[in-house]
C-alpha cells in the first residue's frame, strides 16, 4: 500500500517523468547537504515533496538494485521510496535495503555530520549503523552539462571579443 495519498499529493510539488524526477531528486539532495548519488533510481514515474513537512517520495516502475562500487555495497530500492528530509538528514526512510553479508537490512536514516567530517552514516530501525566516505555516493555532473557550460563560456568569449 502506498504511503502517498491524494491529500498529500494536493499539498506537494509533484513531478512526472524520469528526466525531471532525476533532476529534482539530485537537486533536493544537494539542497539538504547530502551527496547527489544517494538515489540512483531508474525509470522514475513520479516524485514529489511537501516542503512544509519535508515528506518526499519517488515512484519507479520496478525494484532497482545498485552497487556502490567505491565501497562495494549492494543497495535495493523498492518501487516506492519515501522519507522525511531536513538539513543533512533523511529520516523515516522506507523502501531502501542494503546487503550485509547474506542478509538484506532495511535502512531508516541517513545523515552527514555537522560540522562536516567527510562521513555519511546509514542507520537501521534497530539502531545499528555504518559510516562511509561521502565521496562514495557523489556522482560527477553529466558530460552534457559540462559541454553546455563550455558552449556558454565560448559564446560569452565571442561576445566579449565583438565588443572590443
Amino acid at each position: 500500500m502506498s504511503l502517498v495519498t491524494e491529500e498529500i499529493k494536493s499539498k506537494a510539488e509533484l513531478y512526472h517523468g524520469d528526466e525531471i524526477c532525476q533532476e529534482k531528486s539530485q537537486t533536493l539532495l544537494k539542497e539538504i547537504g547530502l551527496p547527489n548519488g544517494l538515489l540512483p533510481l531508474k525509470d522514475i514515474e513520479e516524485c514529489g515533496i511537501v516542503r512544509e513537512t519535508g515528506f518526499v517520495w519517488l515512484k519507479q516502475k520496478k525494484n532497482t538494485t545498485h552497487k556502490f562500487e567505491k565501497i562495494g555495497k549492494l543497495v535495493s530500492y523498492a518501487p516506492e521510496v519515501t522519507a522525511y528530509v531536513e538539513k543533512n538528514k533523511i529520516k523515516k526512510l522506507s523502501g531502501v535495503k542494503t546487503k550485509e553479508i547474506l542478509l538484506w537490512v532495511t535502512l531508516s536514516d541517513i545523515y552527514v555530520d555537522e560540522p562536516p567530517t567527510g562521513k555519511i552514516t546509514f542507520k537501521t530501525p534497530a539502531g545499528l549503523y555504518r559510516s562511509f566516505p561521502v565521496s562514495a555516493f557523489e556522482i560527477e555532473e553529466k558530460a552534457k552539462d559540462a559541454k553546455e557550460n563550455k558552449e556558454v563560456k565560448e559564446t560569452k568569449e565571442a561576445v566579449e571579443v565583438k565588443e572590443v
